[in-house]
């Protein structure tokens, strides 16, 4: 490397030092009684109502330049020869007057069983207690909907999902939080039988200290007499710490 080379590469290292230096790495741990993701619960083997799952994971935010990179960790029992979900994501967050704007892309999978893994990209808005978020499915298949790593022939690509929230604080410590989505599958989904349907939240956040907050919400979808008595409405209660 030459001596205008090094003189380029140091500039650049020195610039980047600041954002370096306001960059964050935060952590959270959750012990939920039914993890639910989009009304569905994420452990079928048991049709009672608490099905604790253990739950983590990391965010990195890249100082004052918007983007951040995350990653969260579930307990999950919905697929043969797996018992872990792994989200790893990353996106940019920025201001546009007074939305909040967030653009990414995130991979769920599922180790020991590839049939689940599912690619989305997002967009989110954020106006004072609104918030509203579409996510579009770019892998093969969604969730395992379409049975394609099974030779099912079809695909789950193009899946769509919307969800409308609320959340406000109504006290020092106590936030009420509400929430109402939409799944549209794609349509090989659709024609093999699976109706597009509903979801919801409505509940509520108490914090504690030390970055300790206890919620419980009512959570279930529209469609459990197509799912099964496993994907019930249930109150889901969760810890989690902060930091």
């Amino acid at each position: 490397m030459n001596f205008q080379a090094r003189l380029t590469l140091a500039t650049a290292l020195l610039a980047a030092l600041p954002l370096l230096a306001q960059a964050q790495l935060s952590s959270n741990i959750s012990l939920t009684s039914n993890y639910k993701v989009r009304g569905q619960d994420q452990d079928s083997s048991k049709t009672r109502a608490l099905k604790p799952a253990l739950q983590g994971g990391f965010d990195y935010n890249f100082g004052n330049t918007g983007f951040y990179l995350s990653n969260w960790n579930s307990s999950v029992d919905w697929l043969s020869h797996n018992s872990l979900e792994i989200d790893l994501s990353g996106g940019y967050q920025f201001k546009a007057g007074g939305v909040d704007l967030d653009m990414g892309a995130i991979t769920y999978l599922y180790p020991g069983n590839s049939a689940g893994h599912t690619t989305e990209v997002y967009g989110a808005a954020s106006y004072g207690p609104f918030r509203a978020k579409y996510s579009h499915t770019l892998s093969r298949d969604y969730f395992d909907f379409a049975g394609a790593t099974s030779g099912s022939g079809r695909t789950g690509r193009n899946t769509g999902y919307l969800n409308i929230g609320f959340a406000r604080k109504v006290a020092p410590s106590v936030s009420v939080e509400a929430s109402l989505g939409f799944t549209r599958f794609s349509s090989d989904i659709r024609n093999a039988g699976t109706p597009n349907f509903m979801d919801y939240s409505v509940g509520g956040v108490y914090h504690l200290a030390h970055g300790l907050s206890l919620s419980a919400a009512l959570v279930g979808a529209n469609k459990q007499a197509f799912f099964g008595p496993v994907n019930k409405s249930r109150i889901v209660v969760t810890l989690t710490r902060n930091q």
